[in-house]
């Protein structure tokens, strides 16, 4: 077990110990009813600072094209979250399960498109040999951690959608722009683990 493993599974205990019910969801503009179940895997790299591994879609993708994103996708039948963040992991980048430290899961986020998604927060070994799949990844980058859970380093926006004033969160970093879904997971995390106390090692 890794230091970083034992630090942010604390983190992660302790953050999860009661019930915050003002997380980010778009679930009020969901039409239809409908849901269907997703897993996203965020995997953080074990370094003295710690980065996440983000991915861009292809620009030819049919759903949220171009768009930043953690490795993910629906659950296969009879999977849970943390098989299929792992699968899709595996599928997208060519990240071993048996590298993958899990933590657990965070707050699932409902988006207005019909999606549970479950994030699964790990930890991976740095400098891993990651292969893209071309047709779900365009390009792969990382993230600091601490640079993701610090609040103050995102815009709030907004827009008119589905007849509903929508707030949402973005960040530009290294040319690659954060946003939608993969911003409101990380702020729903940053109020679990807060990042003075990651960089404090309390």
């Amino acid at each position: 077990m890794s230091s970083l493993f034992a630090h942010l599974s604390r983190l992660y205990e302790d953050g999860h110990r009661h019930e915050i019910t003002d997380l980010l969801s778009d679930k009020s503009f969901l039409e239809g009813g409908r849901t269907a179940e997703a897993a996203v895997l965020i995997a953080v790299t074990d370094r003295a600072q710690p980065g996440v591994i983000l991915t861009q879609r292809p620009q030819d993708m049919r759903d949220h094209p171009g768009q930043v994103a953690f490795p993910g996708g629906k659950l296969d039948p009879g999977e849970d979250a943390i098989t299929a963040a792992l699968r899709e992991a595996q599928e997208e980048l060519a990240i071993d399960p048996a590298d993958v430290q899990v933590i657990g899961e965070t707050d699932c986020y409902q988006t207005g498109t019909g999606f549970n998604v479950t994030p699964v927060l790990a930890v991976v070994p740095p400098d891993l040999e990651l292969t893209p799949s071309p047709a779900e990844v365009e390009a792969w980058f990382e993230v600091p951690l601490a640079t993701l859970l610090e609040q103050d380093n995102w815009e709030s926006h907004e827009v008119f959608w589905r007849g509903q004033t929508r707030h949402y969160l973005e960040m530009h970093y290294e040319g690659f722009r954060i946003w939608g879904v993969t911003a409101a997971i990380i702020a729903n995390l940053s109020r679990r683990i807060a990042p003075e106390r990651l960089a404090s090692g309390a």
